[in-house]
């Protein structure tokens, strides 16, 4: 019997998961979880098989949440469920040592195949993202320049970026035009939106 955790925040698309899963006779899901911050506490406790977790989660994203489980619990294959086939996602994914990488609409027996092929030791990636990926562009921005403009996407003021990284209030701003320019947007929400469509930015 493959032990399965499931991290997914919306109600009925968890149900609705647990219950496709359950009708495979070697699949049991032992954990449902809705946020981020609670998958390696469940893991630990439950120890699955396999954790499928979704990509947009609260508390902690779900590739951050992936990369933990690496770390912590390298047993316990990870399967990232996303909406969103983005090639920079795809990217952050493999570097995060996910075992499989599917988007939601994929059919139903699809997900169930991809458990068990994970479980076997093999990786899995939905043809699209992978197709996606092959095409995509790296980030143009530097660490810290992803940094600052995460928060701004957060809603953070100048002012609290600058006391959080130990930075100039100037400094950070000249972080936000250099970003905007770099990406060719009109503005900081344009930036925003540019490098979370093009999966720079989680």
């Amino acid at each position: 019997m493959i032990r399965i955790l499931l991290a997914e925040d919306m109600h009925m698309v968890r149900g609705a998961l647990v219950a496709l899963l359950d009708l495979e006779d070697d699949l049991r899901v032992v954990l449902e979880v809705e946020r981020g911050d609670q998958i390696l506490g469940g893991a630990r406790e439950h120890l699955p098989d396999v954790a499928i977790i979704d990509i947009d989660l609260p508390g902690l994203d779900g590739l951050s949440a992936a990369e933990l489980l690496h770390e912590r619990l390298p047993e316990c294959r990870t399967l990232i469920l996303t909406s969103l086939g983005r090639p920079g996602t795809l990217r952050r994914a493999m570097a995060a040592h996910v075992s499989g990488f599917l988007l939601k609409d994929a059919p139903p027996s699809d997900l169930a195949q991809a458990v068990r092929r994970v479980v076997a030791g093999q990786r899995v990636i939905d043809p699209q993202l992978a197709l996606a990926a092959w095409g995509g562009s790296e980030s143009p921005l530097t660490i810290r320049e992803t940094e600052v403009l995460r928060m701004a996407s957060r809603g953070s003021e100048p002012q609290e970026m600058a006391a959080q990284l130990h930075l100039s209030v100037g400094t950070v701003r000249n972080y936000l035009t250099t970003v905007v320019t770099k990406l060719n947007a009109r503005n900081r929400v344009d930036a925003i939106r540019i490098a979370r469509e093009s999966g720079w930015l989680m």
